[in-house]
């Protein structure tokens, strides 16, 4: 399955997702649907007691739910029940819930846009764009971060050009990047930010998304220019784009006299702007 995690949204609560490409079809977490169908404290406990329910009825329907693993309150991935969108079509009908028939009209809605971005790609970009803004990001930053997607993409192509394999080879060349020009590894930055299974990106401020684009333009152009093969050539063009971008940080940082590298992450930028803004708003000092 070449799949891709998601969050989704209803009525302000989200909801784990799976894309699966191959069959071109959504993967919810069953337990996340009945939280929010039912307001339930114990939606697993909850989930369990219907699994039985079912069974005991004679429904096939709780041995055809399959598991995926999904990342957890607390960072780590766990399997857990997910079921296609037709599945939840019928599991909804053993659900008593006053939301039952908006959250279908939802789900409808969800599997819709994705056809649709798959018609046109330009919609995925712009429900991006929706997506960091309900979260609270400005939209400089959300520039910066499409901005972002687009140049890792020109460099994941060009790698791939080369005979570079994704997953472990695309891992260590993206970690050589980061260790030249931010002088961490990707664990160490994220550890850095205070970040488990976040997406590291996600976390950057506009300094940082600027300075990591600056080290995969380098990389991509160097890559193109030289022709780089096998790993160990590859690696030494990663290092090379990656010290234009450190060279620049160094530059930045006698210019400003601190460190550009920031253990600031979405969360915690996010509460210093809202801190912000109530200041400003008060007409205290921000500083």
């Amino acid at each position: 399955m070449t799949k891709k995690d998601a969050i989704k949204v209803f009525e302000d609560k989200k909801i784990r997702a799976v894309w699966d490409d191959q069959k071109e079809e959504w993967y919810f977490s069953i337990v996340d649907v009945i939280e929010v169908l039912t307001d339930s404290e114990r939606p697993r406990k909850y989930w369990g007691d219907l699994k039985k329910k079912l069974k005991t009825e004679g429904s096939q329907l709780s041995e055809e739910i399959g598991q995926l693993k999904l990342a957890s309150s607390d960072g780590k991935l766990y399997k857990t029940d997910v079921a296609t969108t037709q599945q939840l079509f019928r599991l909804i009908q053993s659900i008593p819930s006053p939301k039952a028939e908006p959250f279908k009209m939802w789900m409808a809605q969800v599997a819709k846009e994705r056809l649709d971005e798959m018609q046109d790609p330009e919609l995925t970009i712009n429900r991006a764009m929706m997506e960091y803004k309900s979260l609270g990001y400005s939209d400089n930053w959300i520039n910066q971060r499409l901005k972002s997607i687009e140049v890792r993409k020109e460099l994941t192509d060009e790698w791939k050009r080369n005979g570079m394999q994704e997953g472990v080879q695309f891992a260590a060349l993206t970690d050589i990047i980061y260790q030249t020009w931010a002088e961490k590894s990707a664990k160490e930055y994220k550890q850095f930010k205070g970040l488990k299974k976040e997406n590291l990106r996600d976390n950057m401020t506009n300094t940082e998304l600027i300075l990591n684009m600056l080290a995969e333009t380098a990389t991509t152009d160097l890559s193109k220019e030289r022709n780089p093969s096998g790993f160990a050539e590859n690696a030494e063009v990663a290092k090379d784009g990656g010290n234009v971008a450190r060279v620049a940080r160094k530059q930045l940082e006698s210019q400003l006299k601190r460190p550009v590298i920031s253990p600031l992450n979405a969360k915690s930028a996010l509460q210093v702007g809202d801190e912000r803004e109530k200041n400003e708003t008060s007409g205290e000092s921000v500083d």
